[in-house]
């Protein structure tokens, strides 16, 4: 089976005027599954926002090539099946959503792809019941909290049927609230939708969601593979400025105070039973 992202060996260079330019990509090779659930974590300047306008074709590579759905992103012809096939969220929606009323902002790309007006009713109505959003269908965006927005934006994408979704630090400007608003409604997109989902966080918690970690530093794929995995690597993490999560960090106190416990907690309920295992045991 095809893969839905794939690159091949991709460097980035962003000209900085020095005749050389700065790498922000290096060599950096990786498969994404269709119906999968990578999240990409790394610090700021690691690389992952760049890698992640590489899958839509925002930007292409100086060297290697990236395929989404078989399709090459060099190739000019491509673009417009590129970007139904993998679509965008990013950080802002403010920066998405450009209509006065959410149905005709969800409305908006269906349109432009030419969508006869009934079948865009019945994408408008799917998407909006898809985030949870359908009693705010006549509402003014700028009235509805950053979560919502969030939620309206992801909707807008979804009506134009991509098979792929690309969150760039979707959570990053919300509030407690508004983040677990979006990253239920991402999870819920891909388990009960099958939609492929690649997440950029610097929110450790978050990335604890995706059934696959990737993490990047100074351009380059350091770390692959289960969230259990990955955050079990504390002092691989720490070393490349990155936090591990909370409940991860407690279990690892915990264990360094004698605590029989076992490596890659994640959760609070994890935490919570192998505690009452081991003071069953004690």
């Amino acid at each position: 089976m095809t893969a839905m992202f794939q690159l091949e060996h991709v460097t980035h260079r962003y000209d900085e005027g020095d005749g050389r330019g700065r790498e922000a990509l290096k060599d950096v090779s990786l498969s994404i599954a269709r119906g999968e659930f990578v999240a990409i974590i790394g610090h700021n300047g690691s690389g992952k926002s760049t890698l992640a306008k590489h899958l839509n074709a925002l930007l292409l590579p100086t060297e290697g090539r990236v395929l989404v759905n078989g399709m090459d992103t060099r190739e000019s012809e491509n673009l417009w099946a590129i970007r139904q096939s993998a679509g965008m969220v990013f950080q802002n929606p403010d920066n998405q959503i450009v209509a006065t009323a959410v149905e005709e902002d969800v409305a908006f790309g269906p349109e432009n792809l030419g969508v006869p007006p009934a079948e865009i009713r019945r994408r408008v109505d799917e998407a909006l019941a898809i985030v949870g959003m359908s009693e705010f269908r006549r509402s003014a965006p700028h009235l509805l909290s950053g979560g919502q927005k969030q939620r309206v934006a992801i909707a807008g994408v979804l009506a134009m049927r991509p098979e792929a979704l690309i969150l760039d630090e979707p959570t990053a400007m919300l509030d407690p609230s508004g983040r677990r608003e979006v990253l239920e409604t991402v999870v819920r997109l891909n388990r009960e939708e099958g939609i492929t989902i690649v997440y950029i966080t610097h929110f450790m918690e978050e990335a604890v969601r995706a059934g696959r970690v990737v993490v990047m530093d100074g351009g380059r794929l350091v770390l692959d593979g289960s969230p259990r995995e990955v955050f079990a690597r504390v002092a691989e993490l720490r070393s490349l400025g990155l936090d591990v999560p909370q409940v991860t960090e407690l279990a690892l106190a915990l264990r360094e105070r004698g605590i029989d416990l076992p490596a890659g907690i994640l959760t609070a309920e994890e935490l919570v039973a192998q505690l009452c295992r081991y003071e069953s045991l004690t």
